[in-house]
């Protein structure tokens, strides 16, 4: 029981990435009708925030320290943080340690802004092009964009930690009855989980119970029809895709401590979402969010010892097994929709 308890925390948290990134692909396809390949580099892009708001946080100078002396007896010199100048030692120090939660603020209006010159200066010239067309462009792109990460910031992991006050590990194990430290679970894996429910939960309720999103589900449900009230749904569907990518890089910012960020970081998670996009149905804001938990959880059964010890390599595998299981019993996914990319 305490091995399926934890691998259950294990997909939830493998899933909470794969159902932030499938629910911004989903966006795009439901709105733009565009299969966006560049989606995992706004991933990457997003991590890269938090990566580089560290660095400007921990910019520092060098000064004389008269109360600190090397072995001659000379004063030392200290680097100092800027942010110690500016809002003293104490708060400057809370600010470095905390600078992945305060990328949340620094990544949106990037995000947003990346999403928008992309959407304007590139994608919206291949909104009636075939949607193999859009994969290549896109592709392309995303490709662009990982090699720029990599001139820029290196081919190597960068390692972004998480606030000390969160390093530690919940168990789960003496709260659910069980022996102490029979399962222990980290304190930002269960923040993670927490941060995709909110963020899950906003896109859906933004959609619901606001009347831009209900102009926007109306426009996902007949484009044609909304334009002829005089809306201008292309301003509209162009937002969304800045929120869509927004979502995104939040997700990457928040998924830093878990993962170093690394310039392929996008890549590895965009075929992975895909793939949860194409099982929950092309253009199925639900279906994207429940087959991303769905294949989070059975992933991280896959890679079990016991399981891997009798099928060996099922752990890279078992997501594609179950998306061709699903494809040949539902062919347009879990909740796909009829006549999305059948034509």
């Amino acid at each position: 029981m305490d091995a399926i308890i934890l691998q259950i925390l294990n997909g939830l948290d493998k899933g909470s990435a794969y159902a932030l990134i499938a629910l911004g692909l989903t966006l795009i396809f439901g709105t733009l009708g565009v299969v966006n390949f560049a989606h995992g580099a706004l991933f990457m892009i997003g991590a890269f925030c938090a990566v580089t708001l560290s660095r400007i946080l921990t910019l520092s100078h060098t000064i004389i320290d008269d109360t600190q002396k090397d072995f001659l007896g000379n004063p030392l010199k200290v680097e100092v943080p800027y942010v110690h100048d500016i809002f003293g030692v104490a708060t400057g120090d809370a600010i470095i340690d905390w600078a992945v939660p305060l990328s949340l603020l620094f990544a949106i209006p990037i995000m947003i802004a990346v999403g928008v010159i992309m959407e304007r200066g590139l994608i919206k010239h291949f909104y009636k092009r075939p949607h193999a067309d859009q994969i290549l462009v896109t592709f392309g792109l995303a490709i662009v964009l990982q090699e720029v990460i990599k001139y820029f910031y290196g081919a190597n992991p960068i390692p972004t930690p998480a606030p000390d006050a969160f390093k530690g590990s919940f168990d789960f194990g003496a709260a659910l009855g069980f022996d102490p430290n029979l399962i222990i679970y980290p304190y930002w894996r269960i923040i993670y989980f927490g941060f995709a429910a909110v963020i899950i939960g906003g896109v859906f309720a933004f959609l619901q119970f606001t009347t831009f999103g209900m102009v926007v589900r109306a426009g996902m449900a007949d484009r044609e029809t909304v334009g002829l009230l005089g809306i201008n749904i292309d301003r509209r569907f162009t937002i969304m895709f800045g929120v869509a990518a927004a979502v995104a890089g939040l997700a990457g910012v928040m998924y830093t401590p878990i993962n170093s960020p690394n310039y392929h970081m996008g890549m590895d998670f965009l075929v992975l979402s895909f793939v949860v996009v194409v099982v929950g149905g092309m253009g199925s804001l639900p279906g994207a969010v429940l087959a991303g938990f769905l294949l989070g959880i059975l992933e991280s059964f896959a890679s079990m010892r016991e399981v891997i010890d009798i099928i060996p390599g099922i752990n890279q595998v078992i997501i594609y097994l179950v998306a061709i299981v699903i494809l040949l019993t539902r062919p347009r996914g879990l909740m796909g929709r009829k006549g999305v990319m059948e034509d």
